[in-house]
């Protein structure tokens, strides 16, 4: 995950504060010296990590600061706030259009997951009750087209194409379709090139001056380091965009981009791809991610996230049957999938305060949720409402039809009636024990 080295730094550099009861300015100036080094390695522009450094080690030599009584926490505190000012300060919005089709643009360097990004946002809009259409505007990269096709299909977004016609023809068609068929949103797949030149910009200008796009969004890999910043300042120069989707961040990159895109272009990023999955797509909160740097943990996106999978009413029938002790293999199953849903265990857990440094030491098995998975169904109705009835002949069968053997079956039902005691201890309300057991059982 990104910023891991870099958060490991941090800590770092703020435990040998945390030793003294006192801070003089030595003190602060050392541990600041070693924070700009760590951003430094995190690939953050040097121009942008001294800045951040002097701006840091400013407002913590102050008396406020120095004559607290937690002074190590007053300058763990305005690290945060200045990480958060440097990536935007706060949450930036996609600019809606008063009258028609809001139309947003998406360009970016080939390979940057342009095309998977539309298809992303698309499905993001879509789940917040919008209509999007997705434009198939690069006419240049071979099965860029079917791409997006196969894209649209999967997130259940229709797709305007016209082959190989110019683009701005193909554009203004689709903005036209759009206001005909009720589209709110049209998201236009422009094509990319290898490196920036003037055929790419020429045709991305063309495209601005015909539609008017309201957002014009560049996708960049995460991974590129400090040549995203470079794309992002070239791109922002020849086109002026309105912000910046930064992609792969659920990767080993070291995650500079993120910390420098903003001071050096001025323009806010927008959303992250965390995933490869087309809902691993997140609204980017720079706060959050401030906290998720600092180890603080991210719990706000985690309850987002489990929103957005668990409905209102799924929960409440979820708390009733916890409350009753009613809660069976049924619902285990369905726990399971949500959690799949949501994403990586790692990267879930890692949005809890003070317990994604653990993690990184700790190997996560996610494949034990589909081989539970499968052993529940291998089971029939009735062994799933009632594990009760399972005896040995069955926990064979059940093995035999999953692949698996029969300790496989034993142990996922002595941890399922843990589980159920565990819950009844607690009057149906899952807790830190669930997560504590659930850890243990994953390593």
């Amino acid at each position: 995950m990104a910023f891991e080295g870099l958060s490991d730094r941090l800590e770092g550099a703020f435990k040998r504060l945390r030793g003294k009861g006192s801070l003089t300015e030595k003190d602060v100036r050392e541990a600041m010296r070693e924070v700009r080094m760590a951003l430094l390695e995190a690939d953050v522009s040097y121009k942008v990590a001294k800045e951040f450094t002097a701006n840091v080690t400013q407002r913590a030599i102050g008396a406020q600061v120095m004559e607290s009584l937690t002074p190590a926490q007053m300058v763990i505190k305005i690290v945060s706030e200045e990480l958060t000012a440097l990536m935007g300060g706060v949450q930036s919005r996609l600019t809606q259009a008063a009258h028609g089709p809001t139309v947003v643009m998406l360009c970016g360097l080939q390979g940057s997951g342009k095309t998977t990004h539309c298809g992303k946002l698309a499905l993001m809009l879509k789940n917040k009750g919008h209509r999007p259409l997705l434009a198939a505007c690069d006419i240049y990269r071979p099965a860029a087209i079917k791409q997006l096709q196969v894209v649209g299909e999967r997130v259940g977004v229709p797709v305007f194409e016209m082959g190989c016609e110019a683009p701005v023809k193909i554009a203004q068609a689709a903005l036209r379709q759009a206001g005909d068929q009720g589209n709110d949103y049209l998201l236009l797949d422009t094509a990319g090139r290898l490196h920036i030149d003037e055929a790419l910009m020429g045709e991305l200008k063309e495209l601005k001056q015909a539609l008017r796009p309201q957002e014009i969004l560049l996708v960049v890999d995460a991974m590129t380091g400090q040549d995203a910043v470079n794309v992002a300042s070239s791109f922002d120069e020849a086109l002026g965009i309105d912000g910046l989707v930064l992609t792969k961040l659920d990767s080993d990159t070291r995650g500079g981009a993120a910390l420098s895109a903003r001071a050096v272009t001025g323009k806010p990023i927008k959303f992250i791809g965390t995933g490869e999955k087309l809902g691993d797509l997140d609204v980017f909160h720079p706060g959050r991610m401030a906290s998720r740097i600092l180890g603080m943990g991210d719990v706000l996106s985690l309850i987002e996230k489990a929103e957005s999978v668990l409905g209102e009413r799924d929960a409440a029938a979820l708390e009733e049957k916890l409350r009753k002790n009613k809660f069976d293999l049924n619902d285990l199953l369905e726990q399971f999938r949500q959690m799949r849903r949501m994403g990586s265990l790692k990267d879930i857990l890692g949005m809890l305060p003070g317990v994604g440094k653990q993690l990184r030491e700790v190997e996560i098995d996610e494949h034990k949720f589909d081989k539970a998975q499968a052993l529940i169904l291998s089971m029939t109705p009735q062994e799933r409402a009632n594990p009760e009835v399972i005896n040995p002949s069955r926990k064979r069968r059940i093995a035999a039809g999953a692949g698996q053997q029969v300790e496989d079956v034993n142990r996922l039902l002595s941890q399922f009636k843990q589980m159920q005691k565990m819950f009844k201890q607690m009057g149906g309300r899952p807790g830190r024990g669930g997560l504590r057991g659930l850890m243990q059982n994953m390593r």
